[in-house]
């Protein structure tokens, strides 16, 4: 147990605690704790991998436990070994007239000399003999190890001052500069343990600067901004053999401003000029900022600055030290006073100059006015004279039209800014006006159209000039030119309008205002005043007294001219006209050739709804009747119903004349050219010249049509049928529907029940469409026509809730895939039922 207690106090609190044993019990006991050296700079930087025999951490050790045990003597803590014999503590070797030197490897600290450190080094070794002299004689070992010890720390010490002495500190070489890398001796042991050599750049490959820290003595009250008589330092890169920069220049003696010797500087003399000339340049570098001032009161006294121009100029002298103080302090006064007055009085003196010039200019400038107010006198006192010698005339009646339209056009080029400017042309209108009532006294304008178009053009060329026509409701916005032909003109085309025209004859009124507009000299306003008050009263009362029975002349003849003119208006004509025709078209028989020639000049007047509900309630009815009645005969064919329908081809629209056409003329076409085929040795250049004599009686609107070119090839077909010695089809024998197949035998005969049940109804006198209608009745679905709506030409039916269209000639059905797209396509009765179905479905 003692061998285990002696290990652990060698091995692990040898140097933890002093006077420490361990007891019987096995506890450690201990007098006092060993004080640790604290952590230096360098054991925070490379932790373990610090240098463990550098001289600097031996010293610094070994360093602390004396200054350790210095402390603990000077404190009384720990207790004095009574043992040992009494012994006197050295204070060191001093030389009688010699400062003891310190050793080469102490460096002073902060704020303690070095005689302070020489005297605490020498103690340290009073330590070391004391310790070493204290041990009794008879442990002659223990004095050689300590002798032995001292002499290996004296042999540290002489290497680390060799060492120092190679990297450039020894005491062979010049003292560091203060602040640089070689005066840091802990920075110059950390670069150096990272590799860095003096004299050699930093970096991996040696190219960084030489100098990384620099510094250099700016002068006194220099600022950063102060480049005055300074440079900064610049780095030296390593890879550059540059010289080196040369030190800043010193002058031989400092200068002592703090002197009574130091010479005084004399302010420079300036002129009243000289002044002036540095007060505006002073001016022109001011920025237009804001002035903070400062008081400089290093003096002896206080100076208020604006800037920092003057701050480092030279100080005045002491107040004791200049001659004649109270002379010199009312020098400057007097000068500080006359820098002030003549910078007052240059100011007063510019003022001065710029008022001058300013009133130079407002001269000028009333100058000017004075002289275009002068001239503007001068015109307005001639245009005053010659207005006067007008009245004058016009007063003695000497006045003519000639004379007083030389006289305002003279006006007008001399002066033509105050003539607008005046409105000396309503001046002109007042004088013309009688002038021109006596001219055209008497005037008929629907018998001279032309009289006074030449006199009415040189009043608006001088009243209106090349101004465009700009009008109002108001009377106050109308132009002189305006207002003559109000009053001149227009009451004589009234009075000729209203009591001496006809409105069956337009010709007259038309040729009068079509000259007068033509000529831009019927204003616009007076234009619209002339139809709306003259002509369409007139219009309106010859609509509501023509009779179509009675007159000979079509109404179109006398109505038609004024439709450029009357536009919109002659919509309250037709309302009127259509009236009128509806009153004789229903007793109209289709040989009456007259009724197309009053209706048809109104197709493109009236709208396209008014225009198709006359046709189809007026003409259609009685062109299918004729075609009704139409026998086609190839060997006596007479063409006259079929001649009157051919007439109202351009008249009727498109889709309603290609049904009546597909009804009731192709299917007895067909017919004919059928039987004619079946007949025993047909002729075909016969049946081919009547072909093509049927197909030039279409006009060519009818021709271009798809559906009359179907019908027409479905007759060419039966004609290359016979001609091959095929069997021909007969026109409608050819199904497409569902009930002629053995599916639908059942759904036909229902059909066919249900129409024998009706009386006097057979089984032959179903046509295509009462069967497909025959159908929908046995589904219970709606089966009617769409009014209005057409399929390429053929009507369009609602067959429950799909839209379909019959194809007679060629008995086929078809219906509209999908409502409000333009998408037809074949189908059967079978797919209809389905199609209504799935409609009902959805």
């Amino acid at each position: 147990m003692a061998e285990e207690a002696e290990g652990m106090d060698r091995f692990d609190m040898d140097g933890d605690f002093e006077g420490g044993r361990f007891g019987r019990d096995g506890e450690f006991y201990y007098r006092s704790r060993r004080e640790r050296a604290p952590q230096t700079r360098d054991d925070a930087i490379y932790g373990v991998f610090a240098e463990g025999d550098s001289d600097y951490d031996s010293e610094d050790d070994e360093g602390s436990r004396r200054r350790g045990r210095r402390k603990r003597r000077r404190d009384g803590g720990g207790e004095p070994d009574l043992t040992k014999p009494v012994q006197f503590v050295s204070t060191g070797k001093f030389m009688p007239n010699k400062e003891p030197e310190p050793e080469p490897d102490q460096r002073p600290g902060l704020g303690r000399s070095a005689a302070a450190a020489k005297e605490e080094e020498a103690e340290e070794e009073q330590d070391d003999e004391g310790d070493t002299e204290m041990l009794p004689m008879m442990f002659g070992r223990i004095r050689e190890g300590a002798r032995a010890r001292r002499e290996e720390k004296e042999k540290e010490r002489e290497k680390a001052a060799r060492r120092r002495q190679a990297a450039g500190v020894g005491a062979g070489e010049p003292a560091a500069a203060l602040g640089s890398l070689e005066a840091n001796t802990k920075v110059a042991k950390m670069m150096a343990m990272m590799g860095y050599k003096k004299g050699m750049g930093l970096g991996k490959n040696e190219q960084g600067i030489t100098a990384p820290v620099e510094t250099s003595l700016r002068p006194k009250n220099a600022g950063l901004g102060s480049v005055e008589g300074f440079k900064e330092p610049k780095p030296m890169m390593a890879k550059e053999n540059l010289p080196a920069p040369p030190p800043p220049p010193t002058s031989g003696k400092k200068e002592k401003r703090w002197s009574k010797k130091a010479s005084t500087k004399k302010a420079p003399v300036l002129t009243k000029n000289e002044l002036l000339a540095m007060r505006a340049e002073q001016e022109q570098d001011e920025q237009p900022a804001l002035v903070q001032k400062v008081i400089d009161m290093r003096g002896p006294q206080a100076r208020v600055l604006t800037d920092l121009k003057g701050l480092n100029e030279e100080q005045e002298m002491e107040a004791n030290d200049v001659p004649m103080p109270e002379l010199q302090y009312n020098v400057r006064l007097l000068v500080d006073e006359a820098k002030a007055d003549v910078l007052r009085l240059d100011g007063q003196l510019r003022r001065e100059q710029e008022k001058v010039a300013s009133l130079v200019r407002e001269k000028e400038k009333v100058a000017k006015q004075e002289a275009l107010q002068k001239r503007q006198l001068q015109v307005m006192e001639r245009i005053a004279e010659t207005l006067e010698q007008v009245r004058v005339d016009d007063t003695a009646g000497m006045l003519t039209l000639d004379g007083l339209l030389q006289t305002f056009h003279g006006l007008k080029v001399q002066f033509e800014e105050e003539f607008k400017m005046c409105s000396i042309a309503w001046i002109a209108c007042r004088y013309a006006h009688p002038l021109l009532i006596r001219i055209f006294q008497g005037w008929q304008p629907l018998q001279d159209p032309k009289f006074g178009l030449d006199v009415m053009k040189k009043w608006k060329d001088l009243l209106q000039g090349d101004q465009p026509f700009d009008f109002s409701d108001g009377s106050a916005s109308m132009t002189p030119y305006v207002q003559l032909v109000s009053e001149v003109i227009l009451p004589a085309v009234r009075i000729s309008g209203t009591n001496s025209w006809e409105a069956r004859e337009p010709e007259p009124m038309l040729n009068f205002l079509e000259l007068w507009d033509n000529k831009k000299l019927l204003p616009p306003v007076l234009l619209q005043s002339i139809l709306e008050h003259v002509i369409m009263p007139k219009l309106s009362a010859a609509v509501d007294s023509w009779d179509p029975r009675r007159e000979s002349v079509p109404i179109h003849v006398w109505v038609h001219p004024w439709l450029p003119m009357l536009r919109e208006r002659i919509e309250t004509l037709c309302h009127s006209i259509r009236y009128k025709l509806s009153t004789v078209l229903h007793v109209w028989q289709a040989h009456d050739a007259s009724a197309y020639a009053v209706l048809s000049p109104w197709k493109d007047v009236f709208d396209s709804v008014s225009w198709e509900d006359l046709i189809v309630r007026y003409i259609i009815p009685k062109l299918r009747l004729a075609l009704q009645e139409f026998q086609i005969n190839p060997a006596n064919q007479k063409l006259d119903q079929f001649n009157w329908v051919m007439l109202w081809a351009s008249a009727i629209p498109i889709h309603l004349m290609v049904h009546m056409l597909e009804v009731d003329f192709f299917s007895k076409w067909q017919q004919v050219l059928y039987h004619w085929l079946c007949s025993p040795n047909p002729d075909f250049n016969e049946i081919m010249n009547w072909y093509k004599g049927w197909k030039g009686l279409f006009p060519p609107e009818l021709l271009a049509n798809e559906r009359i070119r179907m019908l027409l090839t479905a007759g060419l077909d039966m004609m290359n049928q016979a001609a091959e010695g095929l069997e021909v089809v007969q026109p409608g024998a050819r199904e497409n529907v569902g009930y002629l197949r053995a599916t639908e035998k059942r759904q036909f005969d229902a059909a066919q029940q249900a129409y024998h049940a009706m009386p006097g109804a057979a089984m032959a006198d179903l046509s295509f469409k009462e069967s497909i209608q025959a159908y929908a009745m046995e589904q219970g679905l709606l089966f009617m026509p769409r009014v209005g709506k057409f399929y390429n030409g053929m009507p369009v039916y609602e067959f429950g809730t799909v839209s379909i269209c019959i194809d007679s000639v060629k008995r086929l059905l078809y219906a509209q895939l999908q409502e409000g797209i333009e998408r037809w396509s074949a189908v059967t009765l079978t797919q209809l039922v389905e199609m209504n179905r799935m409609g009902r479905s959805r």
